[in-house]
């Protein structure tokens, strides 16, 4: 039962606590973007295994998710916010010292684990805390904070790349992961009450077979092609494993997860929208940087820079639209939202080696504009009309869904990606009747190709987004359903929700 245990501790403190741990677990999953391409050489690996450093820790985060309500209906608020940013800490520590693409990659996981309790606890703190009148400015206040990260970490990846080792990204950060950690201890308090669930192991089993596999599955197609026998394989696998997670977690009497909060019309809505709207935003964080290095030439000091001001103006206006939400609801700020995303998604897709600098930045900042109507309202708009009793299940569903699909979105557009650019690549040399040991041609047809495929993921990312938008006319301003102490679970299902 996610109920507040004492209304009267004070709660500048405990979001300080939990603000401060999110900051220093988003700046270590965007400060990666921009070096990517530049890792991959120091590695010697290629995009399709580059991407595991983001989406292992998104996977991680899905897998973890799931188990963080139960963790956090079985443990103490303070004691797991102890245990998962100290996970995270050691997980940079790892990452810092890793001498291979293993290495770092194992390090990165461990972050993944502590992150993938921190964020679903820090929504669930927030929606205990905070009444339902002022979730909408308290979940603006957690974004200028959560968007402050991607706004520096690309810049500070950019300048660190092009001067220093990559390994300087994480010794930057071990510090503030152990600030986080002992600004903790001192400050979070326990502000939910806990019981004592049974963990279903076997969930946890197929929930971990059924999001793996599919990742991989969708990641390998990149490099083996869909054919592949372990590609296939990996498909069926996760396919059954996550549909027999599902059944059992619908018909079994403690579920890992709740599914009961899909009965919750606006919830349903809102978590689909999120999840769509997450596909489309990952892809421009993954192929952008890759664009902007690989074929114009900017050093990632100018890519990082490049992606500043779009970070900063989501920043400013996060508190901006928590304050409009309060007053107007979802419906609006996720269509005006979307339609910015589509227009300036369709833009990408219509990238030439000839783009300049000032167009795309001009671009990407309108992009993030749009973005910043879409993530925070539309999920508070959803969260809101549970009962407290699900918060914890439905944070976890909504983080669940929004990280995996942000891993799948981005392996299967980069996937995609790199199978038309392959494809076209041939075409190029069969209709131009290039050898392919002409190095000068080869290079072109490269560029060129590359660039197609580029251009092609990005338009399945505008069609992403062109669903989101027709599916935001239907958000609707809801009434919270409140439960009585005496209220039974066919009485929370049957109280939806009313218009206001």
């Amino acid at each position: 039962m996610t109920s507040m245990i004492n209304a009267n501790l004070r709660k500048g403190p405990i979001m300080a606590s939990l603000l401060i741990a999110a900051f220093v677990a988003l700046l270590s999953q965007t400060v990666l973007n921009v070096a990517l391409p530049k890792m991959m050489i120091d590695l010697n690996v290629n995009e399709s295994t580059i991407q595991w450093l983001s989406n292992g820790y998104m996977l991680m985060n899905g897998v973890l998710v799931p188990i963080s309500a139960y963790l956090i209906n079985r443990f103490t608020t303070r004691k797991l916010f102890l245990v998962a940013s100290s996970l995270f800490a050691l997980g940079t520590i790892i990452c810092a010292l890793s001498g291979d693409f293993s290495w770092l990659l194992g390090g990165r996981l461990v972050q993944a684990v502590g992150a993938g309790i921190l964020m679903p606890l820090m929504s669930v703190v927030v929606l205990t805390i905070f009444p339902v009148a002022e979730r909408g400015k308290a979940m603006g206040m957690m974004g200028i904070a959560m968007i402050f990260a991607p706004a520096i970490g690309p810049t500070m990846s950019g300048w660190i790349v092009e001067h220093y080792h990559w390994h300087v990204l994480f010794y930057i950060i071990l510090p503030l992961a152990l600030f986080a950690v002992i600004f903790g201890a001192f400050s979070m308090r326990d502000v939910i009450k806990t019981s004592n669930p049974n963990l279903d192991v076997l969930g946890v089993i197929f929930s971990t077979l059924g999001f793996g596999g599919i990742l991989y599955g969708f990641s390998a197609a990149g490099s083996d092609g869909w054919g592949s026998v372990d590609v296939v394989a990996c498909l069926v696998v996760g396919g059954i494993s996550l549909l027999l997670f599902i059944l059992r977690s619908i018909m079994g009497k403690t579920p890992l997860l709740e599914f009961r909060v899909f009965k919750y019309p606006m919830f349903s809505l809102t978590t689909l929208i999120n999840a769509i709207i997450t596909m489309a935003m990952f892809s421009g964080m993954i192929l952008l940087p890759i664009f902007l290095q690989n074929i114009r030439g900017f050093t990632p000091l100018e890519s990082g820079l490049l992606l500043l001001p779009g970070a900063i103006l989501m920043g400013i206006m996060s508190p901006i639209t928590g304050m409009i939400f309060d007053k107007i609801g979802a419906r609006w700020l996720a269509v005006i939202g979307l339609i910015i995303t589509t227009i300036t998604t369709y833009e990408f897709s219509q990238l030439t080696a000839e783009s300049t600098y000032n167009h795309l930045m001009l671009v990407y900042t309108l992009r993030m504009f749009g973005m910043s109507m879409l993530m925070m309202p539309i999920q508070t708009a959803g969260m809101n009309q549970l009962p407290r009793s699900l918060n914890a299940h439905g944070s976890a569903m909504s983080q669940t869904l929004r990280n995996v699909s942000g891993a799948l979105g981005t392996a299967l557009l980069v996937t995609f990606m790199t199978n038309k650019a392959a494809s076209h690549a041939k075409e190029l040399i069969i209709s131009g009747r290039i050898d392919p040991s002409d190095k000068a041609k080869m290079a072109e047809v490269t560029q060129a190709a590359t660039i197609y495929g580029i251009n092609h993921s990005f338009v399945i990312a505008t069609w992403l987004s062109v669903v989101a938008l027709v599916l935001a006319f239907f958000i609707r301003k809801v009434q919270p359903h409140e439960e009585s102490k005496d209220a039974t679970t066919n009485a929370q299902v049957a109280a939806l929700f009313e218009d206001e």
